[in-house]
């Protein structure tokens, strides 16, 4: 039986939410249905506040409650790198790992003219003006390793031609743990292209 009014327009505005399929969408209706009023309006209240209250920060264009945010306000971070991302998402991958103290620019999209996506829906020109500042001295290229995230990257790389700044990308490679007669053809590239110098961890002086 197909769910008709109130219950139904719940129901199809959960399934147009990305890779929420039609039971998962009825799931989560039956769900706001029997749980107290009082959690529902907690759900809907902070997505009306999400909608209302978060913009983009004037800096990095990260999502934000204020005008600059938390990391590009902190005077503790290396502000002579700027690691360039495609989404607020992957900012926050890259932070969790604590593995990098500097700066972040967002694109908000990667470059794709297949699917009309220019560099004019991206936020390159915020990028060139910020690289453009004494203080930068490195643009970190984090971007993702896939045919559009490839295509973004060169993108950037000739927009900053002349900026003077170095510009270096994210190694590629093989996975601790894992096992090279397991790993696909392109992570075998990446890491025989990218390979380092081999350093000894036995402690010799």
């Amino acid at each position: 039986m197909v769910a008709e009014g109130l219950l139904g327009e719940l129901i199809d505005a959960f399934s147009d939410l990305p890779g929420i399929g039609r039971k998962s969408a009825e799931r989560l209706a039956y769900h706001v249905l029997k749980i107290p009023r009082s959690e529902a309006m907690r759900i809907s209240d902070a997505i009306r506040r999400v909608k209302d209250d978060l913009r983009r920060c004037a800096e990095c264009q990260d999502i934000s409650e204020e005008e600059i945010c938390v990391i590009c306000s902190d005077d503790a971070r290396d502000r002579s790198s700027i690691c360039v991302v495609e989404q607020p998402k992957d900012l926050r991958a890259i932070e969790e790992s604590g593995s990098y103290l500097g700066l972040y620019h967002v694109l908000g999209a990667s470059f794709s003219p297949l699917e009309e996506r220019g560099p004019e829906q991206i936020t390159l020109h915020k990028l060139i003006e910020r690289s453009e500042s004494d203080d930068v001295v490195e643009i970190i290229l984090a971007t993702n390793p896939d045919f559009e995230g490839d295509g973004t990257a060169l993108l950037v790389t000739e927009a900053l031609s002349t900026t003077g700044v170095s510009i270096t990308r994210l190694a590629r490679g093989l996975p601790a743990g894992g096992q090279i007669e397991y790993m696909n053809r392109s992570i075998l590239r990446d890491a025989v292209q990218g390979r380092s110098r081999f350093e000894s961890v036995t402690g010799e002086e």
